[in-house]
């Protein structure tokens, strides 16, 4: 139920028609309309839950869109979605064809810039402010909004950096609720807390605004006592405002639950020139209960009771172990076999299963913060000392670190051991999250090893064989969601690198793929094989090196071979295939054009044909129906065999 005051609200303009002692119960009933609708449609609660008020505030006082405000992360915008024109849409978010989790640009003009990834608002609020005062616009506002950890990120401090000397008009709300999507870690955080928590501070802040009347006075009296303290706070601390170094004015912190309160800061913030940082203080999952006391788990709760904020669990007890579960008990079992293995994950510890080591061996397993580049080249210098690093980071964020596995680790060699979790479709996230480019932009890069896992077993056979010594940097890619067999415990065994395997041998056409998407084909080949058609499967299991001995006795046998992958088709999987494929064919057929007769020796090479992901971004929705329409999932694996097998082909 959306509310009496909201059913009325369509436009940031219809906002700013109402009185400021409306907003309070505005938040009231947006809170509300998230939880109920989040219940049976999935997606970001906690975090969104915590910027209700914000949200309200940043429209009621800002020209959006003219003025220009960033969320970063994107995972924290649902109210400010709510506010722009997309109440009635919002139960279709995540949704196929519905709006997106994470603001867009092509979605909505109050969505200043995309923001799926984190730590990126800064940057893109502090370019266009540069471009507002190129174009001679003086007036124009630039808001950044970053929170949920994000200011960790690297690039955040880079444009923190740039912006702090850069006299651009631009105002960065540090949203501080202590927590990503794990808690916060590192000295940032600690110094964020140091900020909030400042007895003196504190005591004095409480007795001037007592002794002055501020709560009495008007708004500009407040604004000059709440300014005054602001400055203040960098002498009583013991070291300076990190922020006012840099060149922001710094104020705060303020309640961001007080949505008067912010209505009344943001007024005054506008007025100023230059780069300005407000620090508000919110609570991630504010106004559910169960969400404030386990804001992890609230995060993304899937389906849960609006009323009491239980989860509600389905009986996965006949289901596969997931993935990233599987991940997360084999690397304690081989950490406690090999004591040089160590755990790195940025700021997932929960999403990737490193809990579970952090838990047994803390000493061992390390959440560096939402920062890859970090990462990865912590991961180099604990391998350059010897260490096995297993570095597990979603694969659609390792692109963020490229430079670092190309230049730190692949250059010299290290024994570094890349996870990518959450590769291929992940579903309802979207183009921000869909980990399809890693086999293509690592297949690139020299020295490296890449491969993947057609289940669990082969996925815990890959683990053990990338810890052995002598392996060099070694990636496994694998899915987000569930793995294929209930027995996930196998007894690991080392696998020859770059090997494949046949699972079915037959004739004329051979199917060709590479990971977890291997099963949807297998469903496909049993069916033609069913109905009496001889198709062959392989499960190449390596990307790089190419098992091409495995590729040779394929050529020989058959006259086509269909690749199938959940990565781009530009660059990956099946490019790797024909590049070797192709020009062997070339000069066969050159041969047979001067009478040769093709032997052991000179083959005859097949016709490929690719399946993947298509060049262009895929939208969000459920993984099955991606598959569909990337032409990826069985029936399009069956139809494509059936049409090659025909006369016409």
């Amino acid at each position: 139920m959306q509310g009496v005051i909201l059913e009325n609200i369509n436009t940031p303009e219809e906002l700013r028609r109402l009185p400021v002692s409306d907003l309070s119960e505005l938040a009231r009933e947006m809170r509300n309309y998230i939880v109920d609708t989040l219940a049976t449609h999935p997606g970001h609660l906690a975090s969104s839950l915590g910027t209700v008020e914000l949200a309200i505030a940043l429209h009621y006082v800002y020209n959006t869109p003219d003025d220009k405000v960033v969320w970063d992360v994107g995972h924290q915008a649902y109210a400010h979605k709510i506010l722009t024109g997309r109440r009635d849409l919002f139960p279709t978010i995540r949704t196929y064809g519905g709006i997106s989790g994470f603001p867009r640009m092509d979605e909505s003009p109050y969505d200043a810039f995309g923001t799926g990834h984190s730590s990126t608002s800064i940057s893109a609020a502090l370019g266009m402010a540069t471009a507002s005062k190129l174009m001679g616009d003086t007036s124009r506002q630039h808001i950044a909004v970053i929170g949920d950890g994000a200011l960790t990120g690297g690039e955040a401090f880079e444009a923190l950096n740039n912006a702090g000397v850069s006299k651009a008009n631009i105002l960065v709300i540090l949203n501080d609720n202590g927590i990503s999507i794990d808690k916060a870690v590192g000295g940032l955080s600690r110094y964020l807390v140091k900020i909030t928590s400042s007895q003196k501070y504190n005591r004095l802040k409480e007795s001037v605004w007592r002794k002055t009347g501020g709560d009495e006075k008007p708004a500009k009296g407040r604004n000059f006592i709440s300014r005054s303290l602001a400055a203040l706070k960098s002498s009583l601390l013991s070291r300076s405002n990190l922020f006012e170094s840099l060149g922001f004015r710094y104020f705060g912190p303020v309640d961001g639950h007080d949505v008067e309160q912010l209505v009344d800061v943001l007024s005054s913030l506008k007025t100023l020139k230059g780069p300005k940082l407000l620090h508000i203080v919110t609570k991630k999952g504010k106004g559910m209960k169960e969400a404030e006391r386990n804001p992890v788990t609230y995060h993304a709760p899937g389906k849960y009771d609006a009323e009491t904020g239980l989860q509600l669990h389905s009986d996965n007890s006949q289901q596969p172990l997931k993935y990233q579960d599987v991940f997360g008990h084999t690397i304690i079992e081989l950490a406690k076999a090999n004591d040089r293995i160590v755990g790195i994950t940025p700021a997932m510890p929960t999403g990737c299963s490193l809990n579970l080591m952090m838990a047994q061996m803390p000493d061992r397993a390390f959440d560096v913060g939402i920062a890859e580049q970090h990462a990865v080249t912590f991961a180099a210098g604990l391998a350059a000392q010897g260490m096995v690093p297993f570095c597990n980071i979603y694969s659609s964020f390792m692109q963020r670190a490229y430079d670092q596995v190309i230049h730190d680790v692949a250059l010299q060699k290290l024994h570094v051991v890349f996870c990518l979790d959450r590769a291929g479709l992940v579903g309802d996230d979207g183009p921000t999250h869909h980990g399809v480019f890693d086999m293509a932009f690592f297949r690139a890069i020299p020295n490296l090893t890449i491969c993947a896992p057609m289940d669990e077993h082969e996925l815990r056979d890959m683990m053990y064989t990338a810890q052995l010594e002598g392996q060099g940097p070694f990636v496994i890619r694998y899915p987000r969601g569930l793995s294929v067999h209930h027995d996930w415990h196998n007894e690991m065994h080392s696998l020859v690198v770059g090997k494949g395997r046949c699972i079915n041998e037959g004739d004329d056409v051979a199917v060709l793929t590479i990971g977890h998407i291997g099963n949807e084909a297998a469903v496909a080949v049993e069916k033609l094989r069913q109905e009496g058609r001889r198709v062959g499967h392989y499960d190449m299991r390596f990307v790089k090196p190419l098992d091409t001995e495995l590729l040779d006795e394929i050529g020989c046998r058959y006259s086509f071979v269909v690749t199938v992958e959940d990565g781009c088709l530009e660059g990956g999987f099946g490019s790797a295939v024909m590049e070797y494929y192709e020009p062997r064919r070339v000069e066969a057929e050159r041969l047979v054009s001067q009478g040769v007769t093709l032997n052991d020796d000179n083959h005859k090479y097949p016709v490929v044909k690719r399946l993947g992901i298509p060049d262009e971004f895929v939208t969000h929705g459920p993984v099955a129906k991606l598959r569909s329409d990337c032409k990826i999932n069985a029936d399009s694996i069956y139809c494509e065999v059936l049409y090659l097998l025909s006369p016409e082909s």
